[in-house]
């Protein structure tokens, strides 16, 4: 059973967005791209993300891992793009891109830093619940549904946007004790992570998350975790305590 979130305003009909939280990572746009800045944390998280996703990539499609754009040809979407992190390799394997976000701010630095990167991605400010996208081959949302105001709706719209045939790519924080301990008390409090980022009440498990996924039409793959310690960092591992990446497909 999904947990109750704690970190409420009253959204529109329909919608997923909390405004409070498209305030809270709007405030970042401007350090986005910076690996020592707010968003260190996903800089570091990034390889690991690119990594799977790759590995997913070639079994579901069929590519050859030494393909340098194994997505040309096919259709991306990523929800909760930020300013652009995720989307910007996704374009450089080839696909045609489009990014949505919750915050202006970050659609504007994701804009002007793709620009500057030669890169023709199409983003976008607004709810993916309300967009009516549709078609994509590839549809990712990034530690985003830990923060969005309805989550069945939101994996819904997400599930809408995929093209029949398509691969969709989630990571969450896994609602766990361990979690609670690294990823607010800690993480938060030591400044690894802007505090207020994270409400571990609104995080969900992958029991949960499968769930979602299945009332929405999709089978969920195996997870993996995304774990720390401090011999390896963060690294992708077998335990799920603390975070996990999965793949989900019709069918």
């Amino acid at each position: 059973m999904t947990a109750t979130p704690t970190n409420t305003a009253p959204p529109a009909p329909g919608a997923t967005i909390r405004p409070q939280e498209a305030a809270h990572f709007g405030q970042m746009a401007a350090e986005w791209w910076d690996p020592k800045g707010s968003s260190a944390m996903l800089h570091r998280l990034n390889p690991l993300r690119l990594a799977f996703i790759r590995a997913e990539i070639d079994a579901h499609f069929k590519t050859d891992s030494l393909t340098v754009k194994p997505l040309t040809g096919r259709r991306a979407l990523d929800v909760g793009c930020g300013a652009g992190l995720l989307a910007e390799p996704l374009a450089r394997l080839g696909a045609a891109v489009t990014g949505v976000d919750a915050a202006e701010e970050n659609i504007a630095a994701a804009q002007s830093h793709a620009a500057g990167s030669g890169l023709a991605i199409t983003y976008s400010c607004g709810d993916v619940a309300t967009l009516g996208l549709s078609g994509f081959d590839l549809v990712t949302a990034m530690e985003v549904i830990e923060h969005v105001a309805d989550k069945p709706a939101f994996i819904a719209a997400l599930a809408t946007a995929l093209a029949p045939g398509g691969l969709m790519l989630l990571s969450c924080p896994n609602r766990t004790a361990k979690s609670r301990l690294l990823m607010v008390e800690g993480a938060e409090r030591l400044g690894l992570i802007p505090r207020g980022t994270h409400h571990w009440e609104d995080f969900a498990t992958p029991e949960e998350l499968r769930d979602l996924l299945a009332t929405a039409g999709l089978t969920m793959g195996q997870p993996r975790g995304i774990g720390w310690s401090p011999a390896k960092g963060l690294h992708l591992s077998d335990d799920l305590a603390l975070n996990f990446i999965v793949a989900a497909k019709r069918g």
